[in-house]
């Protein structure tokens, strides 16, 4: 009866470990945030874990609401990126006037291999500032 509790226990504990693991964010932004207004052109920050990055950047994409890509920027590794760790970035996007008064930023971890499995992207909803 002893050994059943200790292996019952010894079982949850991986069991919340891989949990928690799993659940680890990959990308965190700092800006712009959700329903945030943007010009061009776009400053972003926030933090990645490395592999994110290939060769210390990755593709940040900016899109209107119909899906019109309206301009691609670098975010840029502020510190060494071959980690597990997070490590902050920044850039910026230069991007041409939208069809519809909503989009998406597009935050792309790069993926120089093209599979599939290796594909992962936030996607932060923002309005424009219209003239």
């Amino acid at each position: 009866m002893k050994k059943l509790l200790i292996l019952t226990a010894v079982a949850a504990i991986v069991f919340i470990f891989l949990l928690l693991w799993r659940e680890r964010p990959l990308i965190v932004i700092f800006t712009p945030k959700a329903d945030d207004v943007i010009a061009s052109p776009l400053a972003f920050s926030g933090k990645a874990r490395g592999y994110w990055f290939f060769e210390a950047s990755f593709p940040v994409r900016v899109f209107d609401a119909s899906g019109a890509e309206l301009g691609v920027g670098i975010a840029q590794a502020e510190d060494e990126w071959m980690t597990e760790d997070f490590v902050p970035f920044s850039g910026s996007v230069e991007f041409r006037a939208p069809g519809t008064p909503t989009g998406k930023v597009v935050f792309q971890k790069d993926n120089p291999s093209g599979l599939l499995e290796h594909d992962a992207a936030v996607e932060v909803p923002v309005r424009f500032l219209l003239p």
